[in-house]
């Protein structure tokens, strides 16, 4: 992403996306152009961020936004963000999926095109398959408010897990002739055979630790430490283990330890120069 206030900034009005929009440009610009096309607002697209992502070099992709500049796709600009105190131009770098001319640019400019119209609001789909049962059950053809008004139902299917083909039988399997009333049949058995929460047990985490003793930090396992303590510093003799050059005795552990302790504190203080 740019700094707050550069980057990609995406022209209004423009047609809604298709495999066929850069099919007019060769194929380097068509993929560049795709590529910025889906990148979101305020996207860092100068040449030098655009190569690290690219298998393009700076001088190809100066060369290639030149000619999506020619083609209508892109115009780079500055544009003032005005507040209370100070007026900044920034420099920014408009792209349109949709080609446009030089007569739509300039207009642009003189904020002269009509804001982009709001789209319409996506359907989820829980109210796709509602209005499609008719295709799979014509006697279980909705309305469109039946639709709606049916949908919180059907989305708590696919939240509780359902997928769609589960859904889709319960709903259809064995309907009774005639269905007098489809929206009433379709709620009833949203609600009868709606599926218990499947719950997914949380993995288990594999801990890897190890505690050490509080008195000389040797690390131990925590059914031999007691009272935070190992063996040796609790004065207890522990089994010497048996090794290839014979048995390490372990006593005298504690009064090593100690010494080791005391040596630097037994070393003279060397006096500070003048």
């Amino acid at each position: 992403m740019a700094d707050p206030g550069y980057g990609k900034r995406s022209a209004p009005s423009q047609l809604p996306r298709t495999d066929r929009d850069f099919a007019h440009l060769p194929a380097r610009e068509a993929s560049i152009a795709a590529y910025i096309d889906r990148l979101p607002e305020g996207s860092d697209i100068s040449v030098k961020t655009l190569a690290k992502h690219l298998p393009y070099g700076q001088c190809a992709l100066r060369t290639a936004l030149n000619r999506l500049q020619d083609a209508g796709h892109l115009r780079r600009g500055s544009e003032c963000v005005a507040n209370e105190e100070v007026l900044l131009w920034v420099t920014r770098t408009f792209f349109s999926r949709t080609a446009r001319d030089d007569e739509w640019w300039a207009a642009f400019t003189r904020g002269d095109v009509p804001a982009e119209q709001p789209q319409r609001p996506t359907r989820s789909r829980a109210f796709a398959l509602l209005a499609a049962l008719g295709r799979t059950a014509p006697a279980l053809t909705l309305s469109a408010a039946d639709c709606a008004a049916l949908e919180p139902q059907a989305v708590e299917w696919f939240e509780r897990g359902a997928t769609e083909a589960e859904l889709l039988h319960a709903l259809t399997a064995g309907l009774p002739t005639p269905v007098h009333h489809p929206p009433a049949l379709v709620r009833r058995r949203l609600a009868d055979k709606m599926p218990p929460e499947r719950i997914t047990p949380a993995p288990r985490r594999t801990v890897l630790r190890t505690l050490e003793c509080s008195e000389c930090r040797s690390p131990g396992s925590a059914e031999a430490l007691i009272g935070g303590r190992c063996r040796p510093c609790r004065g207890e003799a522990i089994a010497a283990p048996a090794g290839p050059d014979g048995a390490v005795p372990a006593s005298g552990v504690r009064e090593r330890m100690n010494d080791v302790r005391a040596g630097p504190a037994r070393r003279s203080v060397r006096p500070k120069s003048r």
